[in-house]
């Protein structure tokens, strides 16, 4: 896998990291694929939603930044091969610990997050 495609995948994930925590609806959208489908459970209750519908609970939240918390969100390991890469990264806000599994695809050019798969511990 090249530097710069690592490089490109690490730079999607600061945009999905820093539009869920300011609430920056367009940093998301330019981070995930527009069919994105995102699944999870929050404390053992099933999640499954699409981005549309993700999205509009991000906008009806109050963003970490607004609540004044510390940004606690990183990558925590990227294998990629091809077009194709997983990210896994852990998310500490809104007084919960996440931990994502986010498929990457590149299409013209673009890296882009295709599938959120995530627990809340």
């Amino acid at each position: 896998m090249h530097t710069n495609s690592i490089s490109d995948i690490q730079s999607v994930a600061q945009s999905y990291f820093r539009g869920i925590f300011e609430g920056d609806l367009q940093l998301l959208q330019q981070a995930f694929h527009p069919n994105c489908l995102l699944y999870g459970d929050l404390k053992g209750t099933p999640y499954e939603k699409d981005l549309q519908a993700y999205l509009a609970g991000v906008q009806g939240r109050k963003s970490p930044k607004e609540r004044g918390e510390d940004f606690q969100m990183k990558v925590t390991s990227i294998e990629a091969i091809g077009d194709n890469a997983i990210v896994k990264a852990h998310l500490h806000m809104l007084g919960h610990e996440y931990h994502d599994f986010l498929s990457f695809s590149k299409s013209e050019g673009k890296w882009q997050i295709v599938n959120k798969l995530f627990t809340e511990l």
